[in-house]
């Protein structure tokens, strides 16, 4: 008995691996396939492209004006980080110091962004964009992407925040430090590494948000995610080969954020330090 429970474990162990390992080789296949097919000068029906070329990178900069997106994007994303994460980290302080009457119902109200899927609130909250005139322009966008990143500022602070020991606060005021010198010189120090963190996902998040700013970008405002869409599906006929670079440069630009933001995040940080909270 315990012999074919050992075989059964074995043979369910390996199926897993099996279904995890062809779920990457599926993802490496396809991210391979538009990386060589923006690098191909003709590739139908064949296994390997007629040849080489790096002049779609340079059709798809001119024909999507390629700068101005990657410009209006870090424009995007430096405001919604900024933005978020004043108001992130300012409300998770209330929230974990202060005990009130309603205090779970307002963490539900916060952290319903993060559960209900975008395109639920989105139209709604493009239609008020729209009537107040903010939709199209690059406050409208920055105003759309705030709606979940303050929220999941909020989330990600709160534990980091529960870990430290209000009598140090307390000490400090009675030595005289007033609620900026505060911050500044003992809460800063102790809280950076959650504000890292917080910042540098909402950086890839902002980054990756399709949905909602979709519904309230303009000519003028659009991130490359958007601008992306647009190339594949709008109206007139463009070379796959320069969509396909316009893909990589935006794969590789989030790329590059990701690998920034794991090189400061610790994925089990947020759980280990909510584990760790003293109670108080």
């Amino acid at each position: 008995m315990i012999r074919d429970t050992s075989r059964s474990s074995k043979l369910w162990i390996a199926a897993v691996w099996v279904f995890v390992g062809f779920f990457v080789l599926n993802l490496l296949a396809m991210i391979a396939s538009v990386v060589t097919s923006s690098f191909a000068t003709r590739w139908l029906g064949t296994w390997f492209p007629a040849g080489c070329t790096t002049r779609w990178y340079a059709s798809a900069w001119s024909e999507f004006q390629l700068q101005d997106v990657l410009i209006v994007t870090f424009e995007v994303v430096g405001a919604v980080v900024v933005i978020s994460g004043l108001l992130g980290v300012t409300a998770a302080y209330a929230l974990a110091r202060r005990d009130f009457a309603g205090k779970k119902m307002v963490m539900l109200v916060i952290l319903l962004p993060l559960i209900v899927p975008p395109i639920t609130f989105g139209i709604p909250l493009a239609t008020v964009l729209y009537q107040t005139g903010l939709a199209g322009s690059f406050w409208g966008v920055v105003a759309a992407n705030l709606v979940p990143t303050v929220p999941f500022v909020i989330l990600v602070m709160i534990p980091f925040i529960e870990q430290i020991d209000p009598r140090l606060e307390a000490a400090a005021r009675v030595f005289g430090a007033n609620t900026f010198k505060l911050f500044v010189h003992v809460l800063m120090p102790l809280l950076l590494p959650g504000i890292l963190a917080a910042l540098l996902l909402v950086l890839v998040r902002t980054i990756a948000m399709f949905e909602l700013t979709f519904l309230v970008a303009g000519p003028t405002s659009q991130t490359l995610v958007v601008a992306l869409y647009y190339a594949v599906f709008a109206a007139g006929v463009r070379a796959v080969q320069s969509i396909d670079a316009m893909a990589v440069v935006y794969m590789v630009t989030t790329l590059i954020w990701l690998v920034l933001a794991l090189r400061f995040v610790n994925p089990t940080q947020i759980v280990t330090r909510a584990k760790q909270q003293p109670a108080h």
